[in-house]
């Protein structure tokens, strides 16, 4: 008795799904890191919001230390072009916001350790990069909204009138902003306890803040300066925030010619400096994140 033989057909190859799926985890991974970090930046802003007095202190409190110092030293003070002493505080006064909204944002990391929420996030498959860039980004954009705010409450009362350069001016506040928020990471994310990182930075901010030619125009360095003035003057040059002060009065300013009353470095000098800060501070804090594991469980 003859059987035909069963037609044989050949199956299909399992390699091209293999393959696809194998190159496709790297691009899921990322999105999945963007999600995460959208996530944590969207919590910071209804934190914010949430908390009503700290949107009220967040606008105040600089703009009151804008009218008092800039009407109380006014009589006290010369400056190039004329300038007056609200003018010439204006762009302290906008570091000045970006500064304590980026200690109030980034001290939400030991917030959340206690909390067991930032446990929870790291345990995660996204990796780590997603607390760092939706911490910063969070942080940023609310420190950068509170001063595009003041200035267009400036602006309205005719203080400055940046014309033209209104867009640089704001690319520089995203970049100090961004440096500020990567500034505080680095100093949280080892930190213990809110008020140990509250004596920190304030220890190393504020110094970094009045040192900047906010209060007061960088010495120009001649043969005549004493040595307390060539101490002041060489600290003060090694300030990163100085270089953004000097541009972002440029920007605010542009009819008055700085050069005349001390350091005046070009614009080119003062935006290579900024976005190096910008880059070194989120460089610092993400091999921080990185690094050891033991300030994963602090409590």
């Amino acid at each position: 008795m003859n059987f035909a033989p069963l037609p044989t057909t050949e199956s299909p190859t399992t390699e091209s799904p293999v393959t696809n799926s194998t190159e496709e985890v790297p691009t899921r991974r990322f999105r999945l890191g963007m999600a995460a970090a959208w996530m944590l930046a969207k919590r910071e802003w209804i934190r914010f919001f949430r908390q009503r007095n700290r949107v009220t202190a967040a606008i105040a409190q600089p703009l009151l230390f804008w009218l008092l110092f800039g009407t109380g030293l006014s009589g006290a003070f010369q400056s190039a072009g004329e300038l007056n002493f609200l003018q010439f505080f204006l762009p302290g006064t906008l570091a000045l916001i970006v500064l304590f909204t980026a200690i109030f944002s980034t001290i939400s990391v030991i917030e959340d350790r206690r909390e067991g929420f930032m446990q929870a996030v790291l345990v995660a498959p996204v990796g780590r990069w997603p607390v760092l860039v939706g911490k910063v980004l969070g942080g940023s954009a609310i420190a950068w909204v509170q001063a595009v705010f003041f200035l267009l409450l400036v602006w309205v009362v005719g203080t400055a009138d940046p014309g033209g350069a209104v867009l640089p001016l704001l690319g520089l506040l995203a970049l100090v902003a961004l440096a500020m928020c990567g500034l505080g990471m680095i100093v949280a994310w080892p930190m213990e306890s809110t008020q140990g990182f509250h004596a920190i930075m304030m220890l190393g901010l504020m110094p970094m803040w009045l040192l900047s030619g906010t209060f007061f125009p960088i010495p120009a360095l001649g043969p005549d300066a004493s040595i307390g003035q060539w101490i002041l003057g060489a600290i003060m040059r090694a300030n990163p925030l100085s270089y953004s002060m000097v541009e972002m009065r440029r920007l605010l300013f542009p009819e008055i010619d700085f050069s005349a009353a001390g350091f005046a470095p070009s614009s080119v000098i003062c935006w290579t400096v900024t976005v190096l800060a910008a880059s070194a501070t989120l460089a610092v804090a993400w091999q921080l994140m990185r690094g050891s594991r033991k300030v994963d469980v602090i409590v």
